[in-house]
């Protein structure tokens, strides 16, 4: 058999999806978990930046990581096979390094780790694996509109409940901008927010948040097996179509921002949409003449996605938690999108001068060393 070929579009749309994953997770950095969603711009400008997030970014960046994390999934099985070796060793070793990865994100670092969440979904995504891609596109299908559906109704909460919740967004506002880094460790593991103390909520809150990316990961493996993105101008007609999505979900994700029974379907489903949209207009744009000289910057940020991915916690949390400058709910949205921009910008700069010397980035080598159960981190013949 060939032997699998790398394909560079999806580095490059995997270092697309960190910058939309950084500008949407810079809300959280500024602002908290929870605290994002009660911020109150106090310009026109932030109020203006916060729309922007919620609209074009917000929802629609994670999806596209997941889409990615799909296709690779099954570009790792066939490269497994190629060699004539079973993936599902393989499969366990690289979920169970993820996991493993996540907690110490969570538990040392940031709230806001989804490498936990990815290692895991590896682990249901096995019985999908030898599945025709038509079969995946349908189970992919079945859970968006499932899924979507639940964005339906508006869940009303107490007077007490809003209480509680701004005490705990008033907690942990102090905790963040003044702790130090084992005041803040103490209050991300031990402090939880109203209504987790409940189990029940736990349980359903844990079978509940896979469903919500699952179709994003059934629609990336579908189209791994198709052999998508291996020849763009070839397929250029289906992202043109595909390209129809971007405005269609950028309209559903404003719906969604009113407050009625129908925002948090559209604000749903519109995410969805805008994800698939924005592949797709990524792979239009990918080998047009402006496009091709600046691609490589997302292919090399695409490669060392692990690395630049907790990069990218190590440099937020040390800016605005007390530990490091303390800028905590300081900056606003609009300065915080233009500080995103601007951290982004160097890890292209970081990217592009390690990858000159190195082939993979450090936390990259220790996964893959830890997947093949060799020092060398190469597979085993």
């Amino acid at each position: 058999m060939q032997p699998t070929r790398r394909i560079t579009f999806i580095d490059g749309l995997r270092g697309f999806s960190l910058l939309g994953i950084l500008l949407a997770n810079m809300l959280i950095f500024q602002y908290g978990l929870y605290g994002k969603d009660s911020i109150e711009p106090t310009s026109f400008l932030d109020e203006a930046a916060l729309t922007f997030v919620k609209i074009v970014v917000e929802g629609s960046a994670m999806p596209i990581f997941t889409f990615v994390f799909g296709f690779s999934f099954i570009k790792l099985v066939e490269s497994i096979r190629n060699r004539g070796k079973k993936s599902r060793w393989s499969i366990l070793r690289r979920s169970i390094g993820l996991i493993l990865l996540g907690i110490l994100h969570a538990t040392y670092l940031w709230e806001g780790d989804i490498l936990l969440f990815y290692g895991s979904i590896m682990l249901v995504l096995i019985p999908f694996i030898n599945r025709q891609p038509k079969t995946l596109f349908v189970w992919a299908s079945i859970l968006f509109v499932f899924t979507t559906a639940l964005g339906y109704g508006d869940v009303d909460t107490t007077t007490i409940e809003e209480q509680e919740m701004k005490k705990y967004n008033e907690f942990a506002y102090d905790t963040y901008a003044n702790g130090s880094y084992w005041e803040i460790y103490d209050f991300r593991n031990n402090v939880m927010p109203p209504g987790f103390e409940d189990p029940i909520f736990i349980i359903v809150l844990l079978i509940a948040a896979p469903l919500i990316y699952i179709p994003m990961f059934l629609f990336g493996m579908g189209v791994a097996k198709l052999g998508a993105f291996e020849n763009l101008q070839a397929e250029r007609t289906w992202y043109v179509r595909g390209s129809i999505f971007v405005p269609i979900g950028l309209i559903c994700k404003a719906v969604g921002l009113l407050k009625n029974d129908w925002a948090g379907l559209f604000s749903m489903g519109g995410a969805i949409l805008l994800a698939i949209g924005y592949i797709s207009l990524f792979a239009l744009l990918y080998e047009t003449n402006f496009f091709v000289r600046i691609r490589s910057i997302f292919e090399h940020v695409g490669k060392l996605s692990l690395s630049n991915y907790i990069l990218q916690t190590v440099i937020c949390t040390f800016l605005f938690y007390g530990y490091g400058l303390g800028l905590f709910g300081q900056l606003g949205v609009a300065m915080g999108v233009l500080l995103g921009l601007v951290i982004y910008s160097i890890q292209c700069i970081l990217s592009t001068l390690y990858l000159k010397k190195f082939k993979r980035g450090p936390l990259e080598v220790l996964l893959r060393m830890w997947t093949n159960c060799s020092w060398s981190g190469k597979p085993k013949i």
